[in-house]
């Protein structure tokens, strides 16, 4: 969902936000207003971007997306990630897909017409990213084999959670619990606001 450190042109500045730039990159801005023009109010959160950026911004060789809905997410990896690191994304529905494609052909980012699977044939990758949803509903296994010794898998939209184990509407949260207690990988979950949480996994 768009949130309050989302800044537009013209906006006026909040002052309950985590304190960050006021200016989104470039290509961000165009992935949110393709999601605004195709009506979807659910996108990757401004706070989950900029740290999707920084760890980017870390990685070589290739990284990769599940899931490219209008393609906000790779638009914040693509603009950490060096130069020389391939970003790639797979979305299964073909009119988002080949949508995104025409909106990034100039931007260095490889967008697939594809199921998540499909992008194998691609990898090992250093960072695959993928929302908690797509996490619960994917083998599991071949996530893990997606990323190669020393990448990160980088999963968001949990609702953050001080206990342990972790309890999500009222019942422990088995997807975040076994992510966290992996011993293939270090793993940590960062609150990125009030009512969103990232897990962060490193394979060992």
């Amino acid at each position: 969902m768009l949130d309050q450190s989302t800044r537009w042109p013209g906006a006026v500045p909040q002052t309950d936000v985590v304190s960050a730039p006021p200016e989104l990159p470039a290509l961000v801005v165009r992935a949110l207003r393709m999601s605004l023009h195709r009506g979807y109010v659910q996108t990757s959160r401004t706070e989950t971007g900029r740290l999707l950026a920084t760890l980017a911004a870390t990685r070589t060789g290739t990284i990769a997306e599940c899931g490219t809905g209008c393609g906000v997410g790779a638009a914040w990896l693509r603009s950490g990630a060096p130069k020389s690191t391939r970003v790639i994304t797979a979305e299964l529905d073909p009119e988002l897909a080949h949508g995104v494609m025409d909106m990034f052909v100039d931007d260095d980012i490889d967008v697939i017409h594809a199921d998540w699977a499909d992008l194998a044939q691609h990898g090992p990758f250093s960072l695959v990213f993928l929302d908690a949803g797509s996490a619960s509903e994917f083998p599991r296994e071949q996530i893990v084999d997606l990323v190669a010794a020393g990448g990160m898998i980088v999963l968001d939209d949990f609702t953050p959670c001080p206990s342990w184990p972790p309890v999500s509407a009222g019942r422990v949260d088995t997807l975040r619990q076994d992510w966290l207690s992996d011993e293939r990988f270090t793993s940590v979950d960062v609150m990125v606001a009030e009512d969103t949480s990232v897990i962060i996994a490193v394979k060992r």
